[in-house]
């Protein structure tokens, strides 16, 4: 970079610096002029012991000064840059001022030629330190009353913004929490959805416990060489951020793409952007982290950074990278024409079931029935897609195609608990498996047939004549979510206790407007909670539970 720069405005800003720095008696015209030449360039002047955010436009450079306080002679200084976004360059250039100049400075004898010969002499102006790149850089050096230090930053790729760190004070604790000396990150597990990472303890973790915390970046792109470039890289994808990416600790900060989840003095927050999903989670002083629910065969990004609460000041470790294990090839399961098999998915280890099937026939015709959770099902014939959607109760698909045809049944669970579907494929449409269906399966209470001793509830028939079995089970307040939520609509009366059986009936009407029936369950007791079900068999014994119901009798009559 040109020295010329210097000349023109640093003649003017070496005396106001001068006049700042050093004590002289003065008069009070000296005074005022030394008093607003440096209020004029004290926007220009760097703050020692603040962390300064620089905008910069492409190829115009910014320059910052920095002088020390009166009463030391020699003091060491840090300057610390953090890069947000682009490579920039920046450079420390000092300005030596000659003894007799600085006499002159001290009596109040400002001659403007003195002062500009002293300030155009080549020798008198020197770099000390330059460096081009986006990784953050700390100088560390030694100043006088003598020298003026400037800094120049510059940006030629694109519009950016950096942070600045000067500080002359060198014992009284850092802004920025201290690396180990050995800042990797180890990988030191690696799975199908999993990848767990350890790191060195920072020396500020010791040291401030209350005040210092990790968090992790996971990305799939790249890594980054610091939290605000990681805050960039999110923005630019279109989002907005929290105030600060690593202690976003409050929910109602949170933008719609954000999704996060708070368990175990674990924050983790997930960002939806264009590119994919940027992760953060902090977790404490904890420096080993299994990463979950990743997908398979996916290579990731992972930077760790030590982060200090109170300044909201970061340090990184250097990041890594690792692939997570292909997914096995789910078992294919050959299914028989006409045989009843139940699949049951965990949601966390085995999300998906295959399925084979090879007609024997023209006309196919899939049952699938839903006993817990929410799995979706996708049927292909030959490699191409003949269905696909979520399951919901009982679900019929009838194909056509031809003889040998080659279908695959993949089920998959949509949610983290346990699914369970039972599945029958048949070309024989005359023998169903299941019982012909009501239009509803929900069973009715009627309120005002509720007395403290009995309930009346009704549900749907058929057409067809069938057999109903009428279950009921007492039940406390705090059971009814678990009790509706973990039932198991393919069991039937067999997984019931004998005590809990109330009747069976066989009934129908050809005139389906008239297909009801009700009951009325007695010998209840009063102000209590019943579970009611109704069980319908058809023709193959097979049972269809109806929807749970749960009904309080009266507690005074």
């Amino acid at each position: 970079m040109s020295c010329s720069w210097f000349y023109l405005p640093l003649h003017l800003l070496m005396v106001a610096c001068l006049c700042h720095s050093i004590k002289a008696p003065t008069t009070n015209f000296q005074q005022s002029f030394k008093t607003d030449l440096f209020n004029f360039y004290h926007s220009l002047i760097l703050a020692d012991g603040k962390e300064t955010t620089v905008h910069l436009l492409k190829d115009i450079p910014k320059r910052y000064y920095f002088v020390l306080e009166e009463g030391r002679a020699l003091a060491p200084f840090t300057i610390t840059v953090t890069p947000c976004d682009v490579p920039i360059e920046w450079s420390i250039l000092v300005h030596k001022a000659s003894a007799s100049f600085l006499g002159t400075a001290a009596q109040g004898d400002h001659d403007a030629q003195e002062v500009s010969k002293s300030l155009k002499a080549p020798s008198m102006v020197s770099t000390i330190f330059n460096y081009k790149g986006n990784s953050v850089e700390t100088y560390m050096g030694m100043s006088s009353h003598s020298a003026l230090y400037m800094l120049e930053f510059l940006s030629t790729e694109r519009d950016t913004h950096i942070t600045v760190y000067l500080t002359t004070d060198t014992t009284s604790g850092h802004l920025y929490p201290e690396l180990p000396m050995d800042p990797r990150i180890d990988v030191i597990g690696i799975g199908h959805t999993t990848v767990t990472l350890t790191w060195k303890h920072s020396p500020s973790v010791l040291q401030h416990t209350e005040n210092i915390q990790y968090c992790l970046l996971v990305n799939e792109k790249h890594n980054y060489k610091s939290l605000c470039a990681a805050e960039t890289a999110i923005r630019s994808s279109g989002m907005k951020l929290p105030p600060t990416l690593a202690l976003s600790l409050s929910p109602y900060l949170l933008e719609p793409q954000q999704v996060m989840i708070l368990s175990n003095s674990e924050l983790s927050i997930i960002n939806k952007v264009s590119s994919g999903e940027v992760r953060q989670i902090c977790m404490g002083i904890k420096n080993t982290y299994t990463v979950p629910n990743l997908s398979p065969s996916t290579q990731y990004y992972f930077d760790v950074f030590v982060v200090n609460l109170l300044t909201n000041a970061s340090a990184a470790y250097t990041g890594t990278f690792a692939r997570t294990l292909e997914e096995p090839e789910p078992k294919v399961t050959e299914l028989k024409d006409g045989k009843v098999i139940q699949v049951v998915l965990d949601g966390k280890k085995q999300k998906s079931y295959s399925l084979q099937y090879q007609a024997r026939h023209k006309k196919i015709q899939f049952t699938f029935q839903l006993c817990r959770g929410q799995v979706r099902v996708h049927i292909t014939k030959n490699g191409k897609t003949v269905a696909a959607e979520n399951l919901s109760g009982l679900r019929y698909f009838s194909l056509k195609g031809k003889l040998l045809d080659t279908y695959l049944v993949q089920l998959r669970s949509t949610e983290e608990s346990d699914s369970s579907v039972k599945v029958q494929v048949s070309s024989h449409f005359h023998k169903p498996l299941f019982p012909l269906l009501p239009e509803s399966l929900k069973i009715k209470s009627f309120s005002k047939l509720r007395t403290c001793n009995s309930v009346t509830i009704a549900w749907l028939g058929t057409q067809e004549e069938s057999k109903y079995c009428v279950y009921k089970k007492r039940i406390e307040e705090d059971q009814v979510w678990m009790e509706l939520r973990s039932a198991d609509r393919c069991s039937g009366p067999e997984s019931r206790h004998k005590s809990e059986k109330v009747l069976c009936k066989y009934f129908y009407d050809v005139n389906l407007q008239r297909a009801v029936t009700t009951e009325t369950i007695k010998g209840l007791d009063a102000g209590t909670l019943y579970l009611f079900d109704v069980y319908l068999f058809g023709p193959s014994g097979i049972p269809v539970r109806y929807h749970s119901k749960v009904v309080k009798t009266r507690k005074k009559c």
